[in-house]
C-alpha cells in the first residue's frame, strides 16, 4: 500500500511509535527491507538521498513504486535530505510520495522560505514535506553531509518554523550524527530538549542519524514523542560486511551466491530497529 508521509506519520504519532525510514543503494537492499518489514507487519519509509538517487536512476522509482502497490504495509517513498526546490521537483515528478527539503544549513528566514515553497508545491499534489530546523553531526567521510559542530534545535523556534512552513514534519537536532560513531566519542542524546520540544511541536518529530545510538537512548527516544528515525549507515556495513566475507573467496561471482546472504544479513539489524521502535505489529492501524 503505497501512501506519503502524513498518513504514515500520523498514525505513528497518534500510537507512540518511530516508523523506520531505511535508505537503499541498490536493488537487492530494497527488496529485502521491503520482505523484513512485511515479515515484522511494520510500515516502511523507502529512503533514497539524492547520492543514491544518482547511483540507482530515477527510472528505478516505477520498480519501487509497483512494489509498494503489491506491499501488505503501508510504504512511503520519501526522498531524505533534497538540497533545492528543483531537485525536489524532480523527485515529486519520478513519484515520490515524500519529499525532505533540507534548509538547515541556512539562516532561520532562509530555511523557512525555501521550506513553504516546497510545501506549497508539494501539497498541490498530494506529497508531504519534511523539514529540518538545527543541524546533525558528521561521524566519518563516507557518511551524509553534517556539521562539525551540532546546533541543536531550539524549542521556540521549532515552534516558529512548523507554523510559518505548513511542513507535515519535522526533522530536530537533539545530538545524533550521520555515520558510525568512532570508538574515541560518546553519542548523547539530549532527551529533556526532545521532550521540550515535543511539548510545544505536536507533528511527528523525526530522528537523523539513527544508526550506532545506544538502543536505549533511542529507545525512549519513540517513548517520548520521535515518529521517524532514519536508517542507513547500520544496514549497509551489515550488508556490505557479509558481502566482504562472502567475496573473500576468489571463486565466487555469481549474485544468488553473493547477495541473498548480505540481505539475511541486513535484515537482521533491520529486524532489531523495527522491534526497537515499537513499530512491529503496527501496520493494522493503517
Amino acid at each position: 500500500m503505497l501512501v506519503n508521509g502524513k498518513t504514515i506519520l500520523d498514525v505513528a504519532n497518534k500510537h507512540n511509535f518511530a516508523v523506520p525510514a531505511f535508505n537503499i543503494s541498490d536493488y537487492a537492499m530494497m527488496n529485502g527491507i521491503f520482505e523484513v518489514c512485511e515479515e515484522k507487519k511494520a510500515p516502511v519509509i523507502i529512503a533514497i538521498h539524492p547520492d543514491e538517487l544518482s547511483h540507482l536512476g530515477v527510472d528505478v522509482l516505477p520498480a519501487i513504486i509497483s512494489r509498494a502497490h503489491r506491499s501488505s504495509v503501508p510504504v512511503t517513498i520519501h526522498l531524505d535530505h533534497g538540497a533545492s526546490y528543483e531537485q525536489v521537483l524532480t523527485a515529486i515528478q519520478a513519484g515520490f510520495t515524500s519529499v525532505m527539503i533540507d534548509g538547515s544549513m541556512l539562516p532561520f528566514d532562509q530555511n523557512v522560505a525555501i521550506t513553504k515553497k516546497v510545501v506549497d508545491a508539494a501539497h498541490v499534489v498530494g506529497v508531504s514535506v519534511e523539514g529540518e530546523l538545527g543541524t546533525i553531526g558528521k561521524t566519518d567521510d563516507e557518511a551524509e553531509d553534517g556539521t562539525a559542530t551540532i546546533i541543536y534545535t531550539d524549542p521556540e523556534d521549532a515552534v516558529r518554523f512548523v507554523e510559518s512552513t505548513g511542513v507535515d514534519s519535522l526533522a530536530i537536532a537533539i545530538g545524533t550524527c550521520h555515520g558510525i560513531y568512532p570508538a574515541s566519542m560518546k553519542p548523547e542524546l539530549k532527551l529533556d530538549l526532545l521532550q521540550e520540544i515535543k511539548k510545544k511541536v505536536t507533528l511527528p518529530l523525526v530522528l537523523h542519524g539513527g544508526s550506532n545510538n545506544p538502543d536505549g537512548e533511542i529507545g525512549e527516544s519513540v517513548k517520548l514523542g520521535v515518529n521517524k528515525i532514519n536508517i542507513s549507515s547500520d544496514i549497509k556495513v551489515a550488508y556490505h560486511n557479509k558481502m566482504r566475507e562472502i567475496l573473500a573467496d576468489p571463486g565466487v561471482r555469481e549474485p544468488n551466491t553473493i547477495q541473498p546472504p548480505s540481505i539475511a544479513a541486513m535484515k537482521v539489524v533491520a529486524a532489531h530497529k523495527i522491534e526497537l521502535f515499537a513499530a512491529a505489529n503496527t501496520a493494522e492501524l493503517y
